[in-house]
């Protein structure tokens, strides 16, 4: 097995170098280095030696509590009493302010280490974020100290049977009990819903406080905490944990509100508002999983192919890694980690500058979609490369196919992000989000030029929605155009500058083709004609 390593030169590389996070007031770049090397040290010590017992061993129900993988019950300590919870959360309440990209590089390296592990963890920076933003000076004073503690995770509780993608569907009520409000209901796929890393557990909870009728608009958000201040435990329970191709070291539970206590964050009727400020944000670090599944994977592969002696090349034995064909399949698998981080981390910096919010409207589906796609692509090349080696458990590429695989389907499903960007974002009344994409594309005339003509396109038809997925991956094509252009610019400046050249040059290389194909499906598309894919005979 080849030992986790973190990618911290490359990580730091693309935030210093590609997405310039020197823009952000205040970074420090020698700060934020010490934070993500420090980091990294604890999550290749403490944390990925953890994560294959954890795939193994899986999670119970013990005494109607969930019971996590010991490995990771006591990686977990390590990562609170460290302050690790605290990284992004404002000053004022115990946290140390630091910005969303230094947070990218945390979630990029924890899920490396044990993506089961950055899911239960991951989600308090966007609770912290959520309550900032929406909730009253009371519940700010109370809840960001202890999310920031470590004593307090957080779950995102939306998704329930016939409610996944479409939540206008969700049937969990919340209805007012004297001055406050109770919750009655249950809620499925809830990530962490149980689990023995903490004492008491945060849910924020997507309720109907609106009749049956009202759709989305009926929508409240919630905190429902698990316990009350005197440690009692509340009426939510754990009814079973879901058992999967992957994450099994992550529970998955199905949850019951049985009339629970619950406190309304930000207005009646605005939860979807509020639920999206966690869900931005959470689909970033959905995009660095995918990064974090592609780079591991790379890694897991190259080091194979290096030292496995096969068959010869130009009459002489060779390493694996000397066959054309496996070149190209470390060369795609290394491109879709390097580009994917890129993205993302550029994706991160324009969050974090609140300049142009279209562009980051764009990226954020954009984003989530690539990296995602990425981490499977890569996961299923690394096992090409080794063969029947690649299959088995031994080497553990087999672990990252099946746990990226879910990074497609969760945090909205790609088809979802690709009709929303056909849609919802390309015909938005004042055109913001396309122009403000389009100016990204700035340094490629003919790129944007293709880009503009296929999004004018999509404008004009009654239905794009048929072009969507086509549309998508001419906006991935693009984007990342755009994003190989800029690490060309600065490749002397990586930890491995040929590597980088070499890589470089065979993206531009090859962008325009694939540019000139996604173009034509999207043409193909919109004409009804059936795209790549299609059941045909």
């Amino acid at each position: 097995m080849t030992p986790f390593a973190a990618p911290v030169d490359d990580i730091l590389f693309s935030l210093e170098h590609v997405a310039e996070a020197g823009r952000l007031p205040g970074w420090d770049e020698d700060l934020v280095r010490e934070i993500v090397t420090q980091f990294a040290r604890f999550a290749e010590a403490e944390v990925a030696p953890a994560d294959e017992a954890a795939d193994l061993q899986g999670c119970r129900i013990e005494d109607g509590r969930v019971r996590m993988p010991a490995g990771l019950v006591a990686a977990y300590r390590g990562f609170a009493d460290q302050g690790w919870p605290a990284l992004t959360l404002p000053e004022a309440a115990g946290g140390q302010g630091m910005p969303a990209p230094v947070a990218g590089a945390v979630t990029e390296i924890l899920a490396g280490a044990s993506h089961a592990f950055q899911m239960i963890t991951g989600l308090v920076a966007g609770a912290a974020r959520t309550i900032t933003r929406f909730g009253t000076d009371d519940q700010k004073a109370l809840w960001l100290p202890r999310l920031a503690s470590g004593d307090w995770l957080a779950t995102m509780a939306l998704t329930e049977a016939g409610a996944g993608s479409d939540l206008s569907g969700i049937r969990c009520r919340a209805y007012r009990d004297g001055e406050g409000w109770r919750i009655e209901g249950e809620k499925i796929f809830i990530s962490g819903g149980d689990h023995d890393l903490t004492p008491r557990i945060l849910h924020l909870v997507l309720a109907r406080t609106g009749d049956a009728a009202s759709g989305v608009k009926g929508l409240s958000l919630f905190l429902v905490p698990s316990h009350d201040d005197d440690g009692k435990p509340l009426p939510v329970s754990v009814t079973r944990i879901e058992e999967k191709l992957g994450l099994h070291g992550s529970p998955t539970c199905q949850m019951l509100f049985d009339n629970v206590p619950a406190e309304l964050l930000a207005a009646e009727g605005d939860g979807l508002t509020a639920m999206f400020t966690m869900m931005n944000h959470a689909r970033l670090d959905v995009a660095l999983q995918g990064v974090a599944h592609a780079a591991r994977a790379s890694h897991i592969a190259r080091a194979y192919a290096a030292t496995r002696r096969q068959g010869r090349v130009g009459g002489a034995p060779a390493m694996l890694e000397a066959h054309p064909d496996v070149q190209r399949m470390l060369d795609d698998a290394d491109a879709l980690a390097i580009g994917g981080r890129a993205l993302t981390y550029r994706a991160l910096v324009e969050l974090e500058l609140s300049e142009r919010p279209g562009l980051v409207d764009i990226l954020t589906p954009v984003c989530k979609f690539a990296c995602t796609e990425a981490g499977v692509a890569a996961a299923n090349l690394a096992i090409q490369v080794m063969g029947g080696y690649g299959y088995l458990r031994e080497y553990r590429v087999e672990q990252a196919l099946r746990d990226a695989r879910i990074t497609t389907i969760y945090e909205g499903a790609n088809g979802i992000h690709a009709l929303a960007l056909a849609t919802r974002l390309l015909k938005q009344a004042d055109g913001a989000a396309a122009r403000a994409f389009a100016e990204f594309l700035d340094p490629l005339p003919e790129t944007r030029a293709i880009w503009e003509t296929a999004c004018k396109r999509m404008q004009a038809a009654p239905d794009p929605a048929g072009a969507a997925h086509a549309f998508m991956l001419l906006t991935i094509e693009a984007a990342m155009a755009a994003v190989w252009q800029r690490l060309n610019e600065v490749a002397e400046l990586a930890p491995n500058p040929a590597r980088l050249t070499h890589l470089c040059a065979r993206q531009t290389a090859l962008h325009p083709i694939r540019l000139r194909h996604q173009a034509d499906l999207v043409a193909l598309a919109l004409a009804g004609m059936p795209q790549q894919g299609s059941a045909q005979r």
